[in-house]
């Protein structure tokens, strides 16, 4: 959030990050709140700002599209909202209100010597008018209340693991679940009797009278019997395709086996992204022997521009894909989005 950039512009401490944090887009800074273990503080003050017109312009404008900051204490995530738009009583969009929170309220939840919750309040009594563009004095100050519970360390993250748009005991359909079953069932069987029909029928007929067979003109499966061994029109892009499929499904199964053995877990930010990219780099020789494998069974010649194509397919779109996604970022979003972490 730009605020504290322009609080505390000369003390600004990043924190150095990993590949997958880099690549995910945070940008932590530590936060001026200083929250010391068990050490209550009530309305300190962290800076005292003037806020000039194009300051009053920039946040007023992060107010309206709803911007939120984002810190963390001791791995815990923090969330809250910068400030409020006043709609009430006011149908015309002119006549809104728009206030910046200065006082922010952070409530910690101890179980001995660990921290286990935190949480933050914004006064509602404490703003700063934004409304008209003039330079406005402001104040930011912060409380710190500390509150002891009995929830075990092993348990503090898992309100972060249930999303809010599930309820928290899952109903299984059972009904639904065996009426999908047996409708795939019943269908896998019609095709497999059609199928078995029109076989048995090609078998009988080709099967009474061989010479008689050949002069007939090809019909039913005997008709493409011969299109099974033909190579495909692109065997390079076909022997590549198959190359990075495999590569990707190696991925997977490589991520499945990271996640269950716990490698994933939340205070690990970025490692999600960190795993894909060393892993991608790792199984980059499967794609490699697995196109050129089938490239040369295909009787391939050109051995160089399969390997280069098989590793282009995939990255190439990506790369582009995120280049494109960079530069329309760039061009349409104007406020700034950082992640604080707190002392």
């Amino acid at each position: 959030m730009g605020l504290f950039f322009k609080c505390n512009s000369d003390h600004v401490k990043e924190k150095k990050e990993a590949l997958g944090e880099v690549l995910n887009g945070d940008r932590l800074v530590s936060a001026p709140y200083k929250l010391n273990f068990r050490e209550e503080k009530d309305s300190s003050v962290v800076c005292k700002k003037k806020l000039s017109e194009d300051e009053v312009v920039f946040f007023r404008k992060a107010v309206e599209k709803d911007y939120y900051f984002q810190m963390y204490y001791d791995d815990l995530p923090i969330w809250g909202f910068i400030g409020k738009v006043d709609k009430e009583g006011k149908t015309d969009p002119s006549e809104y209100k728009y206030y910046l929170y200065k006082h922010i309220q952070f409530d910690v939840l101890y179980n001995k010597d660990r921290v286990i919750e935190i949480s933050t309040r914004m006064d509602p009594h404490s703003l700063v008018d934004l409304t008209e563009d003039k330079e406005v004095d402001a104040e930011f100050m912060y409380t710190v209340k500390w509150k002891e519970t009995d929830i075990p360390f092993e348990k503090r993250m898992d309100k972060y693991s249930m999303s809010s748009s599930l309820p928290h005991h899952l109903e299984i359909h059972w009904f639904s679940i065996i009426n999908s079953c047996v409708t795939v069932l019943l269908l896998t069987g019609f095709l497999a009797t059609i199928l078995m029909r029109v076989l048995k029928n090609d078998f009988i007929k080709y099967g009474q009278d061989e010479e008689a067979a050949d002069d007939q003109e090809e019909t039913g499966w005997k008709y493409i019997h011969g299109d099974v061994f033909r190579f495909p029109k692109y065997k390079s892009l076909f022997a590549a395709a198959l190359g990075s499929g495999t590569q990707l499904f190696t991925l997977t199964v490589f991520i499945f086996m990271l996640a269950l053995v716990g490698v994933f877990y939340p205070y690990n930010r970025g490692a999600l992204f960190t795993a894909l990219v060393v892993i991608y780099a790792l199984t980059s020789g499967i794609a490699g022997y697995v196109a050129t494998s089938f490239y040369y069974q295909l009787e391939g010649t050109n051995w160089v521009r399969n390997l280069l194509l098989t590793g282009c397919l995939f990255c190439g779109p990506l790369f582009l894909t995120f280049a494109s996604l960079t530069q329309l970022l760039l061009h349409t979003v104007q406020l700034p989005h950082y992640l604080l972490e707190l002392s």
